[in-house]
């Protein structure tokens, strides 16, 4: 495959102080076939002033900023890629930047897939810093597979995955009226369940701000959000029919978020699952969130 046009994507929500470091590793960037387009997911703080400055002066990449009412990640994702012009798809969160050489790395391992598998992009590494990983990654160069088979291939934490458009197009996020969060596992893992592969390339083109959390989650969002951790727990029994920890994590992790408003029996029920599974699986969240939270 030849080099392809890239819709650098991002996410915002009162980010203006924070933004500016990732338009200035785009303005560094060695190759420039890429677009910025920015959601921005209802900021109150004049990003939408800041972007008016930008878009008011001559750029070397193409800038689209587009303002939408408030309704999670999700939603900004999904009306990203209905605007995305470039074949290819990088989510790049707003706290965040790049390296200088994202964009050729991203061209270089693009142009290397076959016709082996079903492709549904690439995916380099994170980084905390150039020379820092964020979580682990195979022995080798690269690794193709699906995104439910990363443990196997030992490819743990965050990556930094480039999607095809087409691929996304075909696999909106749920939007649940009342709820602005939901897992984006569930649209990776519906990918991965119809065999599209990634190649997996051990090069960090992403740097991230955070600490990375690994295993160690905030479950506060599930209560507020209840229908779309239902469709995520529903995916994940889908997804890893054989791993005990996967089914009894997903099982445990749902019943958290409506442990105060369902019965064991309705959890039970809603997931398909005998009640046993469901307290067993509560047993093992609790001491699991205990041990890593």
């Amino acid at each position: 495959m030849t080099s392809s046009n890239i819709t650098i994507f991002t996410p915002t929500y009162n980010r203006k102080d924070l933004i500016e470091r990732l338009y200035q590793s785009l303005l560094q960037q060695t190759q420039k076939n890429f677009e910025w387009l920015v959601v921005d997911d209802g900021s109150t703080d004049n990003t939408e002033k800041y972007f008016s400055d930008l878009l008011a002066k001559q750029q070397p990449f193409p800038i689209r900023y587009i303002k939408q009412e408030n309704g999670g990640k999700h939603r900004a994702i999904n009306n990203g890629v209905r605007n995305a012009t470039g074949e290819l798809f990088f989510i790049v969160d707003s706290d965040d930047y790049l390296t200088e050489n994202a964009i050729d790395q991203i061209n270089q391992w693009v142009a290397t897939l076959d016709n082996s598998h079903k492709w549904a992009g690439i995916s380099g590494l994170k980084g905390f810093s150039k020379d820092s990983v964020v979580g682990q990654y195979s022995e080798t160069s690269y690794v193709d597979a699906k995104n439910n088979e990363r443990r196997k291939y030992n490819l743990l934490g965050d990556k930094a995955e480039v999607y095809f458009t087409d691929i996304l197009k075909q696999y909106p996020f749920p939007e649940i009226p009342g709820e602005k969060f939901i897992s984006e596992e569930i649209v990776w893992n519906a990918i991965a369940r119809d065999a599209y592969y990634l190649r997996w390339f051990n090069e960090i083109i992403y740097i991230c701000s955070y600490l990375d959390g690994g295993l160690t989650k905030d479950y506060s969002k599930d209560k507020r959000n209840p229908q779309g951790r239902l469709l995520w727990a529903k995916g994940q029994l889908e997804t890893f029919p054989n791993s005990w920890k996967d089914r009894f994590l997903a099982i445990g992790i749902y019943r958290h978020a409506v442990s105060e408003t369902k019965s064991i029996s309705q959890t039970a029920t809603e997931l398909g699952v005998s009640r046993l599974s469901v307290f067993f699986a509560s047993q093992f969240f609790s001491l699991y969130n205990h041990l890593f939270n």
